[in-house]
């Protein structure tokens, strides 16, 4: 096991120094996130790729209907971006309410891709649903071709930083939940998951593909 950093060591202090401030519990034994020289991020065709597919099946999830939906998926060619699962679901004439929701809630996770590619210009603190309009518009009104050339993948020490907070926030939500006690500071739960699936997939955490990822806490 390599030594830990003075720099994982800043990242978890800085993310801890802010969670106190937020009055949020704070587990002083969760770990260091792994360091930059550690991660290998996703490549920027992948976060787009990503992009787009969690676009449509979040869109497909919504309710959108298929006359709407079908000439999207030829548009953006996204039967070559689809997961296993996300295919199954964009091929589904008819879904449970559940699984419609949980395809709904990647707005969320969308929304920490185009941060990524800086289509977004921050994270905010995860206690509202993201902009829900202007995910859907930032993709909508643009062709393939033109959505990837107004991309630009932020740093990594960026995107390490988001992944260690969320990891630190998610934390506090289950504990929350297992003691049967109110999410502390206005966080929604589900907003700081779909983070925290998102980031953790940038990352290559775990090095697992996008159906299976883990959040661990």
């Amino acid at each position: 096991m390599e030594e830990i950093t003075e720099k994982q060591i800043r990242r978890k202090k800085a993310s801890e120094k802010l969670l106190a401030y937020q009055g949020i519990q704070i587990n002083y034994n969760l770990p260091c996130i792994e360091d930059d020289h550690e991660v290998l991020l996703r490549k920027k065709r992948e976060i787009e790729d990503r992009a787009l597919a969690l676009w449509y099946v979040a869109l497909k999830g919504d309710g959108v209907e298929e006359e709407i939906l079908y000439p999207l998926r030829k548009e953006y060619n996204l039967y070559t971006k689809f997961s296993p699962k996300e295919l199954l679901f964009a091929h589904a004439d008819a879904y449970t309410p559940q699984t419609s929701l949980n395809f709904t809630w990647r707005y969320e996770a969308l929304w920490v891709m185009l941060w990524a590619l800086g289509y977004v210009e921050e994270l905010a603190y995860p206690s509202n649903v993201c902009d829900v309009d202007k995910v859907v518009s930032i993709i909508y009104t643009k062709t393939e071709t033109h959505f990837r050339e107004e991309t630009h993948l932020i740093s990594k020490e960026e995107i390490l930083d988001e992944a260690d907070l969320i990891y630190r926030y998610h934390w506090a939500c289950v504990e929350a939940r297992i003691k049967g006690e109110e999410i502390p500071c206005g966080l929604d739960a589900a907003v700081v998951y779909e983070r925290h699936y998102a980031l953790n997939w940038l990352i290559r955490y775990g090095n697992q593909d996008w159906d299976n990822i883990t959040t661990d806490t």
